[in-house]
């Protein structure tokens, strides 16, 4: 796959994961975190099965135990992204809870830093700045004042998010199997997800079915479709370069409630999204640009 095309399947990626954004925030009180985690991820599961199928038949190569590792560390990033992620925007504004996601985009490109012992491109970091900048002039540049418990939450899922989207093209690189990865991280965040809310939740029929459209819209969209491309994309573009991209979410996201939801997108929200767009294309075309310099 060319970088062209694996950078079309992260911006579709940020396109689902953006309109994603409103089933996710008009579920709360109809299922628990965990519950909802729990059901989509399940959904996206039996999503994969058959892909993840006929890829153990094409590439029937075992993996060895330090791949596995990886595969269950990434799972655990997105069990633990997603929970609090979930359960931190039952209480955290939408002004924090927009600024706050888009915070991994900078997390990035330290984390693989730190695991690469490769300092990434000077262009990274300025676009990510631009990007973080953009997304706060998204939400209203309102400014953060008192942080919620919710906001916490959703801040501290940034780094699960950020270690996921940084180990993901590790383990592709030592195990080419991204439909694998998937399908295992899938199940058994469901599985978990699940167990626990059984313990610790309260679900109803009643919940399930107010919650349902929403349920199959996260789970076969948002995570079945969209973070399989994520992966399959990631075999082929590089981490930090991949997270500015996905940063696109937060735009797709102001859009869908523009127009599904009646939000009004203001001149300064415009202008945050212009920036973001504008740190994606920094990254994009920073390479070409510098080669242009030398020459």
């Amino acid at each position: 796959m060319s970088r062209i095309r694996a950078d079309a399947l992260l911006l579709l990626t940020a396109l689902i994961w953006g309109s994603a954004f409103i089933a996710q925030k008009t579920v709360h009180g109809a299922m628990g975190p965990l519950a909802f985690v729990g059901g989509r991820f399940l959904i996206a599961a039996v999503v994969i099965a058959p892909l993840a199928w006929g890829e153990a038949r094409s590439r029937p190569a075992a993996l060895d135990r330090s791949s596995w590792g990886l595969a269950a560390l990434c799972g655990a990033c997105l069990l633990t992204g997603s929970y609090l992620q979930q359960a931190g925007m039952s209480t955290a504004s939408a002004t924090h809870a927009g600024f706050l996601t888009a915070l991994y985009v900078v997390l990035v490109p330290f984390i693989v830093w730190a695991l690469t012992r490769r300092a990434p491109r000077a262009a990274i970091f300025l676009a990510s700045a631009v990007s973080v900048l953009g997304a706060w002039l998204l939400t209203g540049a309102g400014g953060l004042g008192e942080l919620s418990f919710g906001d916490v939450e959703v801040a501290v899922a940034d780094f699960a998010w950020a270690l996921g989207i940084a180990l993901t093209p590790t383990f592709l690189r030592r195990a080419p199997r991204p439909f694998l990865l998937c399908f295992t991280q899938n199940l058994a965040t469901g599985v978990i997800a699940l167990g626990a809310s059984a313990l610790w939740e309260t679900s109803s029929w009643a919940g399930l079915n107010a919650a349902l459209p929403s349920l199959l819209y996260a789970g076969l969209l948002s995570s079945g479709v969209g973070f399989t491309l994520q992966v399959v994309a990631q075999e082929h573009a590089p981490p930090a370069e991949a997270a500015l991209i996905l940063s696109l979410e937060a735009v797709f996201a102001a859009i869908a409630g523009a127009c599904l939801l009646g939000e009004r997108l203001t001149l300064v929200a415009a202008s945050g999204c212009v920036l973001i767009l504008l740190g994606v294309v920094l990254v994009e075309i920073g390479p070409a640009l510098s080669r242009r310099v030398r020459a």
